[in-house]
Order: structure tokens, then sequence, then C-alpha cells
């Protein structure tokens, strides 16, 4: 039982209306997705590690937690899910997590961009379980990005002006104890 929960993964799920929060946690959890929900923005910032003052500088989260997806509304009150995509996107140690935008609104030119800013899905209201079903995908590729990430920049080292850089940052956030 215990490997089954080790294999779960685990969904930060943000919005702000409490029927809605219920349905897509509901939903995940008939998946056996983990989920945490929160009801905004800044609190789903807040569980991944970014304070307001982090925010401001742009330092990386520590999480304790690993998520491996957010699905976010678009409508909030204070942050929007867009707001709360740019800064996960802005965050080099958040930038790998699938993020997905949920809205009841039909508006292209709002989807378009949620997309073209890092989206991988985004899911018109109400959410159905067939709209959960294509978030696998995602987090599977998710789950072995890092570590595709990580050879990748070891590879590049053969232009050690440029690459070498990179690949000590990434080996001193990995080692840091932030």
């Amino acid at each position: 039982m215990a490997m089954a929960a080790e294999a779960k993964f685990h969904v930060l799920a943000v919005d702000d209306t409490l029927i809605d929060r219920k349905l897509i946690e509901k939903l995940l959890k008939t998946s056996s997705y983990q989920v945490t929900a929160v009801d905004s923005g800044t609190k789903a910032l807040e569980f991944l590690g970014l304070n307001n003052k982090e925010r401001n500088s742009k330092a990386d989260a520590s999480v304790d937690v690993e998520v491996n997806m957010i699905i976010t509304d678009y409508c909030m009150p204070g942050m929007t899910g867009y707001d709360l995509l740019r800064e996960i996107k802005g965050c080099s140690s958040l930038k790998d997590i699938p993020v997905v935008i949920m809205s009841s609104d039909n508006i292209p030119s709002r989807i378009n961009r949620c997309l073209e800013d890092g989206a991988e899905e985004f899911f018109l209201k109400p959410v159905q379980l067939s709209d959960v079903n294509k978030l696998r995908p995602h987090l599977m590729r998710s789950r072995s990005k890092p570590n595709i990430n990580k050879r990748k920049a070891a590879e590049e080292i053969v232009s050690p002006d440029r690459t070498r850089t990179r690949f000590n940052q990434a080996e001193e956030r990995s080692s840091s104890p932030n």
C-alpha cells in the first residue's frame, strides 16, 4: 500500500470558488491523484515555497513537497491564474512543473496567451473526467524532465564559456540547503 501512495502524482489545485475547487479535487482523486487544494494564487505560491520577498527578487523556491502539476482557475481575485502561471514559469526551480488553466470563459485570445506563455492545457469549466484524463501524459513528461535536463546540461560542457556557467548553477541549486 505504501508503494502505491508513493507512485501517485501530486496535483496542486487552485480555485477561489469552493464548488469548483471541490469538483476538481473530486475528479483528480477519482483518477488516483494526490491533491492539495488552495483558494488563491498567493496561497499556491506559499505552498510552493515562494513568499512575497522571494517573488520580488525572483529567488528560487524551496519546495518541501513534490508537486507534479498545478491546475488553476484563470479568474481569481488578487492574482489571476495567468499571473500564477507567469510566476511559476519565471522561477527556475518551478518552471518545469506543468500548469493547466481552467476557465468558464471561452475567450480565444486568453486561451492562446496562456498556452503561448507555458500552460500545458486550457480547460473550459465545468471540468470533466475526460479533461482530467488528458493530464497523465503531461505528468509523465514532467516526472522524467529533471533528469533529462541535468544530463543534457552535463553533456553541453563542450563549450566551456557558455554552458559551464549554466551547469555550475544547476549543481549549486541542487546542492544548496535552501
